[in-house]
């Protein structure tokens, strides 16, 4: 039986909507991303930091949880993606998903399909409006090509780039989700989604 991970990467910091602290917000989507996939049946959390938010990740996570602290300087590039994906290979996992932290009501279900989309290629992805990518998922250990890729979950025209470095039939596209990355993007929010705990009750419900 394969064994699941899901990585949430804390990647830059959203611009929040206008009177919201920005920390506080950034706390509060990342807070709610993990809690959807720490949630997740069969699956394994991982939070993963580059070195200047550790404290907020060992903030974020369930006391005794770990925190993956990458060696690099940020955490938006594509040494992040595959740094992520690695973790996940040395802790023996045989699939892997790495989601954004500022998604903070994607639906475990999208999770879970990316998993499933593994048994018809090495690679899916769970695509954003604005070009970049709110999920990627992998076998384990990375496929070389796309650790080559480039890509990384900011990156714009993020299919284009994996496209250009797959092998064919190599990448699934799954359903689309939204990113708050920009402030105006709170209006993708469902109030009639169930989650995003934290998020709902900083934006005032």
């Amino acid at each position: 039986m394969s064994r699941l991970q899901v990585a949430v990467l804390l990647g830059a910091a959203p611009e929040p909507p206008p009177g919201i602290d920005p920390a506080a917000y950034r706390r509060a989507l990342a807070g709610d991303v993990y809690d959807t996939v720490h949630n997740l049946a069969t699956v394994t959390a991982l939070l993963v930091v580059c070195a200047e938010d550790e404290a907020l990740g060992h903030d974020l996570v369930w006391p005794g949880e770990p925190v993956h602290v990458l060696d690099i300087p940020d955490a938006t590039g594509p040494l992040a993606l595959v740094g992520a994906l690695d973790a996940m290979a040395a802790s023996g996992a045989d699939l892997g998903v790495v989601v954004t932290a500022d998604a903070p009501d994607l639906p475990g279900l999208l999770v879970g399909k990316l998993f499933s989309a593994l048994e018809d290629a090495p690679c899916a992805v769970c695509p954003a409006g604005d070009g970049t990518l709110v999920a990627l998922s992998a076998v384990l250990p990375v496929p070389e090509w796309l650790r080559c890729s480039g890509v990384a979950l900011d990156t714009e025209a993020a299919l284009d780039r994996l496209h250009a470095s797959a092998p064919p039939t190599s990448v699934v596209i799954g359903a689309g989700w939204h990113r708050l990355r920009r402030g105006v993007d709170i209006e993708r929010l469902d109030l009639r989604l169930e989650g995003w705990d934290a998020t709902r009750a900083l934006l005032g419900g």
